[in-house]
């Protein structure tokens, strides 16, 4: 799990897939969806970048991508966002947005 900031976020999500939840730690239903997020990190580990971000400590990165409630996981690929969730989902929910942007295997 990467712990993202302001000073590294930019670095850290320009390469690949890469899966940030917005979260606070006062927030109830951020924390029903942390674990759902340290279980993709480890199953992705190696093909996706799983981290998250304390909106009350780094809140320029959540106002650069207009995070408005949280939990937000945003999937990045090569820098740009290409899915948003807001709420918390279950894990299926997220395994099926990073399925659609990972490589498929060539038979």
């Amino acid at each position: 799990m990467v712990e993202f900031t302001d000073a590294n976020f930019q670095a850290e999500t320009q390469d690949g897939l890469v899966l940030v939840d917005f979260w606070a730690p006062w927030c109830g239903p951020c924390r029903m969806v942390g674990p759902v997020i340290e279980q993709l990190a480890g199953e992705y580990a190696g093909k996706v970048k799983v981290g998250k971000l304390n909106v009350d400590d780094h809140q320029q990165a959540a106002i650069t991508f207009r995070v408005m409630s949280i939990p937000t996981v945003i999937l990045f690929k090569d820098g740009q966002p290409v899915e948003t969730v807001v709420g918390a989902l279950p894990k299926v929910a997220y395994e099926q947005r990073l399925q659609k942007h990972l490589p498929r295997p060539v038979n």
